[in-house]
């Protein structure tokens, strides 16, 4: 037995479901537990619950249920050492050494993962050899010497249809298990296969475990079609879930902010200039898993942005992209460069203005109140009213209910509206409050799925002992030999009532300013 019991129970301990399940969902704290959108199947209300005490998760929709472990293999198509591994490279913990193999009979993804270590050797040594002139000619260009080459793994693809392959069917890989790897493509100029890089300068993705699972491939000139090129979407790489160097920048100085950057080169510049925790999106704008994983490793990690145009318009699709993914206590700093990009500002010298850049960057919320509020002073009341129309829009947005009240706060007070907390003091609870909420405190069992529109009614952390029971005529509801399904009907009416008053309480808040 290669994983003894001891060595996965100490697995299950260093890395809580919760952090391993919150990659692929959405989760939110219910008591004691984490729930969320079932991983498995299709649905509108939360079905999927973690217990990070007791150490699995359970799906009441699709019966799944396990540990993390079990969880990879569900939803990555893992096979179990694969799970381990990959968790043990994760949480630092040593496994012993497994017997040597060959390459028949290990898993696709094994397979997959050889040939894409054996493609970086080759792509380093082309680099460093004859053919390599051109690729450290343009390295040199952009500041980037032998030692960075080193430590990010650079190489380059050679020009030829075939160089890679050749050099990998000769191993014993075929073409089936190259092109799952994303390593070669078919159809072009009547080859069976040819190599997908060519003539690029290649740098290394790996996932956060550190494993390398795909390429991003830079152009040598600035009019290369396309300038970037990544590794296509396989069994490993999944360019929408990684941060390029996100591995590097978990263990770098943690009192360093985590600044998020537009590409491949800016992350290396940086890298170089004091800035070692630095990740980037692969090319596209970011994701909603890449800003959870980027909350792996900071609370408020700096979304730095170029100085032109093009990165306000990045910087305003970031700040509608983070919204709805607002959590308590997690958000993000909006930086903007005065011009240039990282990469071009460290070349010239610019540290300064890239650490004033970071030191500076705004909080959310104040950068998504300043997009909108320039020379609304003094404006019509029909420019006002469209700059309180898309607050409103953007509070709408977010789909904590406790940060969406909080924001609606903020933005009411800085509008002089008065606040639409429902802890003001000038509101006192209806009575259809203090029904639904004595029928939460009665039937906790039938309250507990519809958490959520609980949460958005504006309940959250009150209690039916805060404002008073029921009247008389209506107490018998919270008695234990009422009918479940009448107590579910009822509280469903309850909450969709509150809830848009609530909402209504938000508008008015800000129309009164």
């Amino acid at each position: 037995m290669r994983f003894s019991p001891a060595i996965l129970d100490e697995i299950r301990a260093r890395i809580p479901v919760s952090q391993v399940a919150g990659r692929r969902v959405t989760l939110r704290r219910s008591g004691r537990e984490w729930k969320g959108l079932s991983p498995f199947r299709q649905e509108r209300t939360p079905s999927f619950f973690v217990n990070d005490g007791k150490r699995f998760y359970h799906c009441f929709s699709s019966g799944k249920h396990g540990d993390v472990f079990r969880f990879l293999m569900e939803t990555e198509g893992m096979t179990f050492p694969e799970a381990v591994e990959t968790l043990a490279a994760e949480a630092g913990v040593g496994l012993p050494e497994r017997r040597a193999e060959g390459f028949v009979g290990r898993s696709r993804r094994t397979g997959i993962l050889d040939a894409l270590g054996v493609a970086a050797g080759f792509y380093r040594n082309a680099l460093a050899g004859d053919e390599g002139g051109e690729g450290r000619s343009f390295l040199a260009r952009r500041g980037i010497e032998g030692s960075t080459c080193d430590r990010f793994g650079i190489g380059y693809a050679p020009p030829g249809w075939d160089r890679l392959r050749a050099g990998l069917l000769e191993l014993g890989y075929d073409d089936a298990i190259l092109a799952e790897a994303g390593l070669v493509g078919t159809g072009a100029r009547s080859l069976s296969a040819y190599d997908r890089f060519r003539d690029r300068i290649l740098l290394p993705i790996h996932d956060p475990a550190g494993r390398l699972v795909g390429f991003g491939a830079r152009a040598l000139s600035d009019d290369g079609s396309p300038k970037y090129l990544n590794s296509p979407e396989t069994r490993v790489f999944r360019k929408s879930e990684l941060l390029f160097n996100f591995h590097r920048a978990r263990s770098a100085d943690p009192s360093q902010p985590l600044v998020v950057v537009e590409g491949y080169l800016d992350v290396i510049a940086l890298d170089g200039s004091h800035w070692q925790r630095t990740v980037s999106p692969m090319g596209t704008a970011l994701t909603r898993e890449q800003l959870h994983l980027a909350w792996r490793l900071s609370d408020e990690p700096v979304l730095l942005f170029d100085g032109d145009d093009a990165g306000i318009r990045a910087a305003d699709r970031a700040i509608d992209a983070v919204l709805p993914e607002l959590l308590p206590g997690r958000s993000v700093r909006i930086g903007l460069l005065s011009d240039g990009d990282p990469d071009s500002l460290v070349r010239d010298g610019r540290l300064d203005e890239i650490a004033e850049a970071v030191d500076g960057a705004l909080p959310l919320v104040e950068a998504l109140w300043r997009r909108g509020a320039d020379g609304v002073g003094g404006a019509t009341p029909e420019r006002r009213a469209g700059f309180e129309s898309r607050l409103l829009a953007s509070v709408d947005r977010i789909r904590d209910p406790i940060v969406r009240r909080h924001y609606a706060d903020e933005f009411a007070r800085r509008l002089g509206a008065p606040q639409s907390g429902r802890g003001s003091p000038e509101r006192k609870p209806d009575p259809d409050e203090i029904l639904a909420l004595t029928l939460i405190e009665a039937h906790p069992t039938v309250a507990r799925p519809l958490r959520d529109d609980i949460e958005a009614a504006g309940l959250v952390g009150a209690a039916a002992s805060d404002v008073g029971g029921l009247p008389p005529e209506e107490g018998w509801l919270a008695g234990p030999d009422v009918d479940a399904e009448l107590v579910r009907t009822l509280l469903i009416e309850l909450l969709r009532v509150l809830r848009q008053r609530a909402r209504l309480r938000i508008e008015t808040a800000l129309d009164a300013a």
